[in-house]
């Protein structure tokens, strides 16, 4: 499985049409950087294939009509049979990519061929490639100085690296965000110290929320859209006891900072990703389905008043 080849092909209608899907081409230091929100408004759609691309085309991700109970609008739905591949080692935005005064939350399979961090070590997965696709995100085009880093790290020329770069206040870099409902529920798992093997398929829901007006605003309603709008079902292996004993443990009401916005949450601790508990990033309402002996257990659930107070109107 050649994780950035397939993201690469995912990639080719973002070039293809990006007039249509107001996204623009540059090509910075040798690299090709696809702009799907800084200088361009960017898109619903641009926004979908972005998370496709994220997920390295392992998944399936839909903008949907969602429960009206829940939040008022669009949802967006993820669905894969591949998660750990999908999510784990793709989709996680585990690079802080730093560089003088650039920064960005970096995503995709670029990260598998970089294989910076200890998750793929603990998955067993790393990968060789002739090329490397990542998505970026944050509001400055990276530079030369950037891309050569990038491209250095991930064992490829600039030519063949491609960046996919969006803020979080566009409507792809939004959408993006909440389209890893599935990712939080595998990553919350992988932090509990569960065999992530045992996965066999992901199913997610969550809010679209409106755009915000600033990346900070939009940071703060992209993570409530999954923290008290998620929904995720995950099919699984084994034995029933090890899902019942762990699944309270899953959804973010498992967190002492739960029930607040994501905003208020932030500023309590001075806007320091770090001093959050790290066991409030999950959905809101998991489902464990156990294909080996037919039953289901479900934990958490949403909570459509905080969404209402975090997307306004």
């Amino acid at each position: 499985m050649q994780l950035n080849r397939l993201a690469l092909q995912a990639s080719q209608r973002l070039f293809d049409e990006a007039e249509l899907l107001r996204v623009e081409r540059h090509r910075i230091g040798g690299a090709c950087v696809l702009d799907c929100g800084i200088d361009v408004p960017g898109s619903v759609e641009a926004g979908r294939l972005l998370s496709v691309v994220a997920l390295s085309n392992l998944g399936r991700v839909e903008v949907v009509p969602g429960p009206p109970t829940i939040a008022g609008g669009p949802f967006v739905q993820v669905t894969t049979d591949q998660p750990v591949a999908g999510c784990m080692a793709s989709q996680y935005a585990g690079w802080e990519v730093r560089e003088g005064d650039f920064f960005a939350m970096g995503s995709g399979p670029m990260r598998a061929v970089a294989n910076r961090e200890k998750i793929f070590e603990d998955i067993g997965y790393a990968e060789q490639a002739d090329c490397a696709v990542g998505l970026l995100e944050t509001r400055m085009f990276p530079s030369a100085a950037v891309v050569k880093s990038l491209a250095a790290a991930c064992h490829v020329k600039p030519a063949d690296l491609v960046l996919l770069v969006a803020p979080t206040a566009c409507q792809a870099g939004t959408l993006q965000v909440v389209a890893r409902s599935v990712e939080t529920a595998l990553h919350k798992l992988y932090e509990l110290g569960f065999d992530l093997d045992r996965i066999e398929s992901g199913w997610g829901l969550a809010p679209l929320p409106p755009v915000a007006p600033d990346d900070l605003a939009a940071i703060g309603r992209t993570n409530d859209a999954i923290l008290y709008g998620g929904q995720v079902t995950l099919w699984m292996r084994g034995d029933d006891a090890s899902l019942e004993a762990i699944g309270p443990q899953i959804p973010s009401c498992s967190s002492a900072d739960h029930g607040k916005t994501f905003a208020e949450i932030f500023a309590r601790y001075d806007h320091d990703f770090y001093k959050i508990d790290p066991h409030l990033f999950s959905p809101a309402r998991v489902r464990l389905v156990n294909l080996d002996s037919g039953n289901s257990f479900s934990f958490g659930d949403t909570l459509p008043g905080v969404l209402r107070s975090s997307f306004g109107g």
